[in-house]
């Protein structure tokens, strides 16, 4: 049996080293995007995290406000400094 011999096109070699090395960098620009997006995906929670706590401390301040602004309050710190609590006299300040 004769065996068929296998013959090269001119330019072979240098198709299969492109196809390596565009694989290869395929490879790389994926690496480098994923490692992009889980930095990004971080800094994300870390803001995500600090609106949260601003969030809570923002509600705590608000409801500090509330309780000092209450009726009971004003006329305690009327009756504290000997005042007179007049309700016509209060103006209300809206934004």
């Amino acid at each position: 049996m004769k065996q068929k011999r296998i013959v090269k096109v001119k330019g072979e070699g240098y198709l299969k080293v492109g196809i390596v090395f565009f694989f290869l960098m395929f490879l790389l620009t994926n690496f480098v995007f994923s490692a992009r997006v889980q930095s990004s995906n971080a800094d994300l929670q870390r803001l995500k995290s600090r609106i949260e706590s601003q969030e809570k401390l923002n509600l705590g301040m608000q409801m500090k406000i509330n309780e000092l602004a209450s009726l009971d309050n004003a006329l305690e710190v009327a009756d504290t400094f000997g005042l007179e609590y007049n309700n016509s006299n209060i103006r209300v300040i809206s934004e």
